[in-house]
């Protein structure tokens, strides 16, 4: 496998999750718990956000674990293609 392409599919599958959480989070707004959209966002969000719930402390009702799993990704990505183009 090409190491370029291994980069192009981690760029593309991090930054379409970034967008989940992103449209998970705006339509937590809009939409009720029960829509189809947020049950189905929720679940592919869900599993990588709530142990980031369990240890941040309670900030009086906003959540800033998106924010916390977004910049979790970001660096991890980093990590994973400077791996790469180290190689």
């Amino acid at each position: 496998m090409n190491v370029d392409f291994l980069i192009l599919l981690i760029r593309v599958v991090v930054q379409t999750f970034i967008w989940v959480v992103i449209a998970n989070s705006l339509l937590s707004f809009f939409l009720s718990p029960y829509h189809p959209v947020r049950e189905a966002l929720e679940r592919l969000v869900s599993p990588l956000l709530n142990p980031i719930r369990n240890i941040m402390p309670s900030t009086g009702g906003i959540d800033f674990s998106p924010l916390v799993l977004i910049l979790a990704l970001d660096f991890l990505s980093r990590i994973f293609i400077a791996i790469l183009l180290a190689l």
